[in-house]
C-alpha cells in the first residue's frame, strides 16, 4: 500500500506525542522504496516522516535507524554537517515507518549546486564571516568526513564490511545477475566485465561509506550544504561509490574539483584509480535499477532503465570512436 500524505501525518500523531499537524507535504525520496512526508505542527516546528514500500525497504530503514544512533553526540559535533535524529516510530501495516527531526533547508538538482555560490545566506552574516567555500570544496569535505568516520560505529551496528575483493566480487555477480535478463547490450556488459577483471582498479583501502549520497540526500540551506540525510545503506566498503552520482553532473570537470577537495580533508590519500571505479559505479546503477524492475515487475521501472541504457550504449560508442578518430595517423 502507498501510503498518502494524510496517513504520514496520522503515523507522526501516534510517532511523537503532542503533535498536531497543521500541514503536510511530500518529502522528495526514492519512491520506488519509501513514501515520505514533512509535517507542521501547531508551533510551526516540522518533522519528517518516511514509510518503507517494501519489505527490503524496511530492512533498510531499521539500518538506518541503528547507524543514526550511532551517531553519539560528540561524533556528530565533529561533523561538518547535520544528521537526522529519529524521535519516534510505529508499525504500519506490517512495515515500521519512522518519523525524523526535520533539517531546514531542501535538496537541490546536481546541475543547479553550482548557482550556491551566488545564493543568499540563510541569516545575516557580519562583515568578518568567512567566505563561503565553493561548493565542489563543501561536498569533498562532507565525503572526506563521512569516510573517515570510525569503522566501529558500522560494526557495531551490525552493519556490513566489505574488502576490496569483495567489492569487486558483489558487483562481479550483480553483473551475473544482470546479464539472465537478457535486457541489457552486449557491448556494455562486456564493458562492465573487462573493468571488473582489471585488478589495478581495485586495489583501494575500504573506509565507512554512506551508499546511498546523491543531491536529493543533501540539505541546502541559504548557500551552504548544511545536512546529510538517508542513511540506509552505510556501510564498510568502496569510496567510489560515494562518488558516483557526480558523474552525472554536466560539467565534466565537477566530480575532479570536488575529488581534489576530497584529497586535501582526507586523512588519507585516495587511491588513483577512485574515479574510474566511479564512473563504473554510475553506469552500473542503470543495470541494478533494470534488475529491480524485473523482480518486482515493475515494466515501468524496465523501460525506464532499458531507455537509459541505449542512451549510455550511444554515448560510449560515439566516445570510442573518438578516440579511434583521434589516434588515427594523419596523413602527412
Amino acid at each position: 500500500m502507498r501510503a498518502t500524505l494524510e496517513h504520514l501525518a496520522a503515523v507522526a500523531v501516534a510517532g511523537v506525542p503532542g503533535i498536531v499537524p497543521v500541514a503536510v507535504g511530500p518529502s522528495p525520496d526514492d519512491d520506488a522504496d519509501f513514501r515520505s512526508a514533512v509535517v507542521t505542527d501547531q508551533t510551526n516546528k516540522r518533522w519528517r516522516v518516511r514509510s518503507p514500500l517494501t519489505e527490503e525497504a524496511g530492512i533498510r530503514l531499521a539500518s538506518e535507524h541503528a547507524v543514526l544512533s550511532a551517531f553519539t553526540p560528540q561524533l556528530r559535533a565533529k561533523l561538518p554537517f547535520l544528521i537526522p535524529t529519529v524521535v519516534g516510530s510505529v508499525d504500519d501495516d506490517g512495515g515500521r515507518t519512522f518519523i525524523y527531526s526535520h533539517l531546514p533547508g531542501r535538496p537541490v538538482p546536481i546541475n543547479q549546486l553550482d548557482a550556491l555560490a551566488s545564493a543568499a545566506p540563510s541569516r545575516p552574516q557580519p562583515p568578518s564571516a568567512e567566505p563561503v567555500p565553493a561548493v565542489t570544496t563543501q561536498i569533498g569535505t562532507i565525503l572526506a568526513a563521512v569516510h573517515d568516520l570510525p569503522r566501529a560505529m558500522v560494526m557495531d551496528a551490525d552493519l556490513p564490511a566489505y574488502s576490496a575483493d569483495q567489492c569487486r566480487t558483489r558487483m562481479l555477480n550483480e553483473l551475473d545477475q544482470a546479464a539472465t535478463t537478457g535486457l541489457i547490450p552486449a557491448g556494455l556488459l562486456q564493458r562492465w566485465e573487462n573493468a571488473l577483471e582489471d585488478r589495478t582498479l581495485w586495489r583501494f583501502s575500504t573506509h565507512v561509506v554512506h551508499g546511498d549520497l546523491h543531491e536529493d540526500n543533501l540539505v541546502v540551506d541559504g548557500n551552504r550544504i548544511t545536512a546529510v540525510t538517508g542513511w540506509s545503506d552505510v556501510h564498510v566498503g568502496d569510496p567510489a561509490l560515494d562518488f558516483a552520482w557526480l558523474i552525472g553532473a554536466n560539467d565534466p570537470g565537477f566530480a575532479e574539483a570536488v575529488v581534489a577537495a576530497y584529497s586535501r580533508a582526507r586523512l588519507q590519500a585516495p587511491d588513483a584509480h577512485l574515479l574510474r571505479r566511479a564512473h563504473l559505479e554510475a553506469e552500473f546503477a542503470l543495470a541494478r535499477w533494470l534488475v529491480r524492475g524485473v523482480a518486482r515487475e515493475r515494466q515501468d521501472m524496465v523501460a525506464d532503465a532499458q531507455r537509459m541504457l541505449a542512451v549510455l550504449e550511444k554515448d560510449v560508442e560515439d566516445y570510442q570512436e573518438e578516440l579511434s578518430t583521434r589516434d588515427a595517423p594523419q596523413p602527412s
